[in-house]
């Protein structure tokens, strides 16, 4: 049986589940119960790794009705936009970092029809954000430096996560947190302020999905 409904959505990171069985892998996330799915987009250029391409985004996307999450750590993200909305990715983020107008560029997502967020890097001020909160659908704050999954928690993070709740205000705006979120911290996650969680080895260390979403959610709300 899924968890009960909570303030929070967990997002599984599908570079972290077994790649050689991702279909049977989307097929169990939605039988636990797991609404959205994250995917790491990587190009070898933003960050020094590649990933999921779009051959596999569609190929999933006839396999389930999931929410497919795609955060975009390439260098040139308006390139492929429309592409990533044929492919069935229902929200899109792109980071402040590698996108020099990103403001057209979230309108574009829109238009689209897509949840647009914006990603920020660990070394990259808040201040940056500055002027796009109200164009945002949501913020991904980056807790490890992306490009690898299974690194280590950057300390002061759930502080940025605070302090931009602050700033957020009566916005409409989700905040994402991405990297090193386990059932040790995830707490804390929500505490202080996150609304998507995404995890990698935290969730997928868990043999059985229904469980993981029930524990995670029971020790997130405890």
């Amino acid at each position: 049986m899924a968890a009960k409904k909570t303030k929070f959505l967990i997002a599984p990171s599908m570079l972290a589940s077994d790649l050689t069985a991702l279909g049977d892998e989307v097929k169990n996330l939605e039988q636990a119960g797991l609404e959205v799915l994250h995917f790491d987009i990587m190009d070898g250029q933003f960050v020094p790794n590649i990933t999921f391409g779009f051959p596999v985004l569609e190929s999933l996307r006839k396999k389930t009705k999931l929410i497919f999450d795609a955060h975009l750590m390439i260098a040139d993200a308006d390139r492929y936009i429309e592409e990533f909305k044929n492919a069935g990715c229902n929200w899109l983020s792109v980071h402040i970092e590698a996108c020099p107008h990103i403001h057209r560029t979230l309108q574009h997502i829109k238009k689209l029809g897509m949840q647009a967020g914006v990603a920020i890097n660990p070394g990259t001020p808040l201040d940056s954000l500055n002027g796009i909160l109200d164009f945002a659908d949501f913020i991904l704050v980056m807790s490890v430096n992306p490009g690898f999954g299974g690194q280590s928690f950057i300390g002061n993070s759930f502080e940025r996560v605070a302090e931009l709740k602050k700033r957020i205000g009566n916005r409409n705006v989700k905040i994402q947190i991405d990297g090193g979120i386990k059932k040790d911290n995830i707490r804390e996650a929500v505490h202080s302020g996150c609304d998507i969680l995404v995890m990698g080895t935290g969730f997928f260390s868990f043999k059985n999905y229904s469980e993981a979403l029930t524990q995670l959610s029971n020790e997130a709300m405890r």
